[in-house]
C-alpha cells in the first residue's frame, strides 16, 4: 500500500488504507503500508515504512512525501510483494508505479479524492492547475491493471472522463458495531445539550474543500425555525473560527456546540447524540462520515453528490437535496424535524439497514476477490522472466512514461479552457496521447 496520507493524520485515505490493512491482516494476509513521515507519528511501527517528507506543506497539516530512497527499495525485496496498491496518483503514487514496474506486478488505485477540490491547497490555484490535476490522475490510470473506485458515482465520472483500465465499485466499510452501540443520553450530557434539543449534527474536517459556508449558512436557516435546536460540530480544521463566528452573527453562538476531534465510543455518542446529520460537501468520493452516522441510526440530508447519492435514499432515510440553494436545504432539515415519533423511528431503522450494505466485511470480501482476479489475468498474460538487462529497459520506459504523462497533462490542462468539471475524453495507451 503506497499512500501520501496516513496516521495520525485525520482523513477518509487514512482511515481507508487502515480499515482494509487491518482486515487483510485478520484474514491472514501480509501488508506493507508506504507513507510519509509525520508530526507525532507512532515510533516502530508494524509493517508500516516511513518516507521522508516536508511538513506542513504551505501551511496546511499535508506532509509532502519526498522520493523514496535505496532503504524502501531493500525494504519491497526482503517482503516481496504479489501486488502493489496506490492510493494516490502523485508522489508515492509515482513511487507505486515504479515498484510494481519494476517487479512486473499487478498495480491496483484506489480514486479515493477529487483532486480539482483540493488545489486552494497549493499556490497559484487556478482553472489550469484544477485541469492539471485531474488529466494527471487519470492519465494515471493507465499504468494501473484495476481500478478501486469508492462509490458507482465515481465510477461513472471515470469513464466519461476516458478511463479504459477495469474499474471495480469497493467502498470504505465501515465497523457498523462500532457506530451502532452509541448512547445517546451520555453523548448529549457529554456535549451540555439537554434531552428535548432537536440536534443537527456535523462531523468531518473543517476545511474549505467541505463547502461549509453553505451547510452553516443553511443550518442557521434551519435553526431559526426550529425551536429548541441545536448545531454538534464534531471536527476541527481552518474553517472552525469563521462557521463559529457565522453562528454568533445570527445569534445563535449559545445553541452551537463545537466539540472538536473525537474518536472510539466517544465519537459514536455523538453520532448517537444527533437527531439529523447534514453534508454539503461536493469534494467526497465515498462520504464514510454519511455511513457512520446511518450507522448509529441517525437520519441524513445531503447535497446531490458523488457519495452521497449512494447512502441517502431520498424520503427513506434521509432527504437528498438536487438543489444547492440555501432554502432547499434548510427546508430538507425543517422537515426531518416535524417528522412525528413513529415516522423518525421507522427512518431510523432504514438508516441502519442501509448503512449494513456499506459493512466492512462485505467490501473488503468484494476487495479481495477483485485481487485475486487481477493476479489470475496478470499470470495468465505474464511474459517470461526477462533478464535484469530487460527488467532495467521497463523500468526505464515507465519513467519516461511517467514524465511524459505529466507534461501531457500540463498541455492538455492549458488547451482547455471549460469547466474543470467536463473533462475532454483522450486516447490511452503509452505515455498518455492528445486530446
Amino acid at each position: 500500500m503506497f499512500t501520501n496520507l496516513y496516521r495520525p493524520f485525520v482523513g477518509g485515505v487514512p482511515i481507508s488504507v487502515e480499515r482494509f490493512s487491518r482486515a487483510y491482516r485478520q484474514a491472514g494476509h501480509d501488508v506493507l503500508i508506504v507513507a510519509p513521515d509525520f508530526p507525532g507519528q507512532t515510533r516502530g511501527e508494524d509493517g508500516v515504512v516511513r518516507v521522508s517528507a516536508l511538513q506542513q506543506f504551505n501551511g496546511t497539516d499535508f506532509a509532502m512525501a519526498l522520493r523514496p530512497g535505496l532503504d524502501l527499495t531493500r525494504r519491497l525485496d526482503e517482503f516481496r510483494p504479489d501486488l502493489v496498491h496506490s492510493h494516490h496518483p502523485f508522489l508515492l503514487g509515482a513511487s507505486a508505479a515504479r515498484a510494481a514496474t519494476s517487479r512486473d506486478l499487478p498495480l491496483v488505485f484506489t480514486h479515493h479524492t477529487m483532486y480539482e477540490y483540493y488545489t486552494h491547497y497549493v499556490p497559484l490555484d487556478c482553472k489550469v492547475l484544477r485541469n492539471y490535476v485531474v488529466q494527471l490522475s487519470t492519465r494515471y490510470t493507465e499504468f494501473c491493471d484495476l481500478l478501486f473506485a469508492p462509490s458507482e458515482s465515481v465510477a461513472g465520472i471515470l469513464r466519461k472522463r476516458g478511463v479504459k483500465s477495469p474499474i471495480e465499485v469497493v467502498p470504505t466499510g465501515v465497523v457498523i458495531e462500532e457506530f451502532a452501540g452509541g448512547d445517546r443520553s451520555r453523548g448529549r450530557t457529554n456535549a451540555g445539550i439537554d434531552k428535548g434539543c432537536f440536534v443537527i449534527g456535523h462531523v468531518g474536517r473543517l476545511q474549505e474543500e467541505k463547502n461549509l459556508r453553505f451547510l452553516t449558512r443553511s443550518v442557521i436557516r434551519a435553526m431559526k425555525r426550529i425551536e429548541g435546536s441545536r448545531f454538534l460540530v464534531v471536527g476541527a480544521g481552518d474553517m472552525e473560527e469563521e462557521m463559529r463566528g457565522a453562528m454568533e452573527d445570527a445569534g445563535l453562538g449559545n445553541r452551537a456546540v463545537f466539540a472538536g476531534k473525537r474518536t472510539g465510543s466517544d465519537l459514536a455518542d455523538l453520532y448517537a447524540a444527533m437527531d439529523v446529520f447534514v453534508f454539503s460537501s461536493k469534494s467526497e468520493t465515498q462520504g464514510m462520515v454519511l455511513v457512520e452516522a446511518l450507522a448509529a441510526r441517525t437520519p441524513l440530508v445531503a447535497l446531490d453528490a458523488p457519495g452521497a447519492r449512494e447512502a441517502v435514499r431520498d424520503g427513506q432515510n434521509g432527504r437528498l437535496v438536487t438543489v444547492e440553494g440555501v432554502r432547499a436545504f434548510a427546508r430538507a432539515v425543517e422537515w426531518i424535524a416535524g417528522l412525528d415519533a413513529d415516522t423518525m423511528d421507522a427512518m431510523r431503522d432504514r438508516a441502519r439497514i442501509v448503512a449494513e450494505t456499506f459493512s466492512l466485511d462485505r467490501c473488503v470480501d468484494k476487495a479481495l476477490a477483485a485481487y485475486r482476479r487481477i493476479l489470475t489475468a496478470c499470470r495468465r498474460t505474464k511474459k517470461l522472466e526477462g533478464s535484469d538487462w530487460d527488467r532495467l529497459l521497463e523500468s526505464i520506459r515507465r519513467e519516461w512514461e511517467i514524465w511524459s504523462n505529466r507534461a501531457a497533462s500540463l498541455t492538455a490542462a492549458i488547451s482547455f479552457d471549460g469547466d474543470p468539471k467536463d473533462r475532454p475524453r483522450y486516447r490511452t495507451g503509452p505515455g498518455g496521447g492528445g486530446e
